[in-house]
C-alpha cells in the first residue's frame, strides 16, 4: 500500500517514504501553506526517523528556508515551540504504528492542519523544486525544557508531593520529560522498561499482556500511579494504584473539570460520561484532532477538547493551582496526566477513588490488526445500510434504540449500552469502541464484537 496522507500526516512503510518522496511533502507543504519563513523539525526514536528529518531538513533548505533541528522530542512540545514562535513545524513520526512505518505531521504557524490545508498540500505536490539558495541550518535543545517547565509552573513544585510514580519508558519520546516533569512536581519517579528498539504502544488498545505488566508493576513498586505515553507523545497513557488503566475519554473530562472549562468539543466515539458532568455545552465531532480544533475555534469561550485516545486540547488560557496555562490547540500528553493526578492529590484521595465519582459509563476499545481500509468502509457501509445485518452481527445483544453515522457506524441498545465500529484513519485496522455501565461489561461487549467481526472478515 503506498503512504497515505490526510490531516493525520503523512504514513506508510519506511521502505515507501524515499528522500524523494519526503522531500516532494516537505515542498508541497511549504508551497500550499504559511511559514513564518522558518520550519522546525522533530522525530521519534523510531531507527527510521534521522534520515527522514534528514531529508525534510534538506529539503526546507533547498527552499531558501530556515530549519531548525530540535531532535528527538514530543510531538506536542515541537507544536508548542513552533506555534509561539509563529512558525510552521515538520515532526517526523509514525506515532503508534509498527516500526517498520513511519511518516511526517505538519504544523501550520497557527497549528494543525485542516482538511483545506490537506487539500492543498495534495494539488500541489510534484511542483515545487530546490532552488540555488541553500537556507540556513540552527540546531536547538530548548524546546523540551520550556514544554516540561509549562507544567511545573502551572501545578506547582508540590503538586504531587508524596506520591511515587512510575513511569512507562519503552520508546516514549517523552520518556525523560515525563520524569523531569513529574520530579520538578514534587513526585518520586519509578523508571521503568526503557527500551533501545521502537515499540508500538497503543494507548487506545493495551493488550493484556501489557495491562498485566502494568498492574505487576504497581503492586512491585508500591506505586500512587504509572504513567506513559504512545511514540510521539500525543497520547497519555494513566494506570492507577490498583493497576487499572484510566481511558482518554475519563481522563479528558477530568481535566476539562479541573481547568474549569464550560464548553467541551469531543468526537463522537467518546464516553457519554462527559454529558452529565455538567458543563454548559458538550459538541461531537468526527473523530480526528482536526474536527475537535474547528469546533473549539467554531464554538470559542472557555473551551477545551480531547480525543477517546486521551490526546487533550487546550483552547484558551487556563490558570492552574500555581500559574497561568496558555492554550495548546494540539494533542497534548502531559496535560492529561499531570492534572488528574494533581486534582486527586489535592483532594487528598487515590485516582482510582476520583475516577469512581464520575458518572457510571465505562468505555473498552481495541482493534483488529490488517484489515485493510476498504474492506471496513465497505464492511460499515453494509452494516448502516442493512438492519438485518447488524442484528446478524449484534446477535443476542438488547433492542437496537439509535444508529448514529457521524462516523463510522455507533449503535445504541436498550440496556443502556453502545458499540461503535470504524476504520482506522492512520492504519489498516478495523477499530471497535463500547461503552457499558461497567468496566466488565464494556470489555465484554468489545471482545465479542471484535470477534464477530472477525469471523465475517477473517
Amino acid at each position: 500500500m503506498p503512504p497515505k496522507f490526510g490531516t493525520s500526516g503523512l504514513r506508510g512503510l519506511v521502505t515507501d517514504l524515499t528522500d524523494d518522496l519526503v522531500a516532494d511533502y516537505t515542498r508541497a507543504f511549504l508551497t500550499a501553506c504559511p511559514h513564518g519563513g522558518v520550519v522546525h523539525v522533530g522525530q521519534d526514536l523510531r531507527a527510521s526517523s534521522p534520515d527522514i528529518a534528514a531529508a525534510v531538513i534538506r529539503a526546507v533548505r533547498g527552499m531558501g528556508l530556515t530549519a531548525i533541528d530540535h531532535g528527538a522530542l514530543p510531538t506536542p512540545a515541537l507544536a508548542l515551540a513552533s506555534m509561539n514562535a509563529g512558525q510552521a513545524a515538520v515532526m517526523v513520526t509514525g506515532s503508534h504504528i509498527p516500526a517498520d512505518r513511519n511518516g511526517l505531521k505538519f504544523y501550520l504557524p497557527t497549528g494543525e492542519i485542516a482538511k483545506s490545508d490537506e487539500q492543498a498540500v495534495g494539488a500541489a505536490l510534484g511542483s515545487g523544486s530546490d532552488t540555488a539558495e541553500r537556507g540556513v541550518l540552527r540546531q536547538e535543545s530548548g524546546a523540551l525544557a520550556a514544554y516540561v517547565a509549562r507544567y511545573v509552573t502551572a501545578f506547582g513544585p508540590e503538586a504531587l508531593h508524596g506520591w511515587r510514580i512510575g513511569v512507562y519508558e519503552h520508546s516514549s519520546v517523552a520518556r525523560d520529560a515525563l520524569a523531569d516533569a513529574l520530579s520538578g512536581l514534587g513526585a518520586e519517579v519509578v523508571r521503568l522498561a526503557r527500551a533501545e528498539t521502537f515499540i508500538p504502544v497503543d494507548t487506545e488498545a493495551v493488550d493484556a499482556e501489557t495491562r498485566a505488566m502494568l498492574k505487576r508493576w504497581c503492586s512491585e513498586h508500591a506505586l500512587d500511579a504509572l504513567v506513559s505515553t504512545d511514540g510521539d507523545a500525543d497520547r497519555p497513557m494513566v494506570v492507577d494504584a490498583n493497576g487499572t488503566l484510566v481511558p482518554g475519554d475519563v481522563l479528558g473530562p477530568l481535566v476539562a473539570q479541573s481547568l474549569g472549562a464550560e464548553q467541551v468539543c469531543t468526537p463522537v466515539s467518546s464516553n457519554t460520561m462527559v454529558d452529565q458532568m455538567g458543563f454548559a455545552g458538550v459538541i461531537r465531532t468526527k473523530i480526528g484532532s482536526p474536527y475537535v480544533i474547528a469546533a473549539m475555534e467554531e464554538t470559542g469561550g472557555r473551551v477545551v477538547g480531547y480525543e477517546a485516545n486521551g490526546g487533550f486540547l487546550l483552547g484558551v488560557e487556563a490558570q492552574g493551582p500555581s500559574g497561568p496555562l496558555a492554550p495548546l490547540m494540539t494533542r497534548d500528553c502531559l496535560l492529561p496526566i499531570v492534572a488528574p493526578l494533581a486534582m486527586a492529590k489535592a483532594q487528598g484521595v487515590s485516582l482510582a477513588a476520583l475516577v469512581s465519582d464520575l458518572p457510571s459509563r465505562f468505555t473498552a476499545a481495541d482493534r483488529i490488526a490488517g484489515i485493510p481500509t476498504e474492506t471496513s468502509k465497505a464492511f460499515i457501509a453494509e452494516l448502516t445500510e442493512d438492519a438485518a445485518a447488524r442484528a446478524a452481527l449484534f446477535d443476542g445483544r438488547a433492542a437496537e434504540t439509535g444508529v448514529d453515522r457521524t462516523d463510522g457506524l455507533r449503535v445504541s441498545f436498550a440496556d443502556n449500552t453502545v458499540i461503535h465500529l470504524r476504520p482506522s484513519g492512520n492504519a489498516p485496522e478495523f477499530r471497535c469502541y463500547a461503552e457499558a455501565e461497567t468496566v466488565a461489561r464494556a470489555e465484554t461487549l468489545m471482545r465479542e464484537t471484535l470477534h464477530a467481526v472477525a469471523q465475517r472478515l477473517g
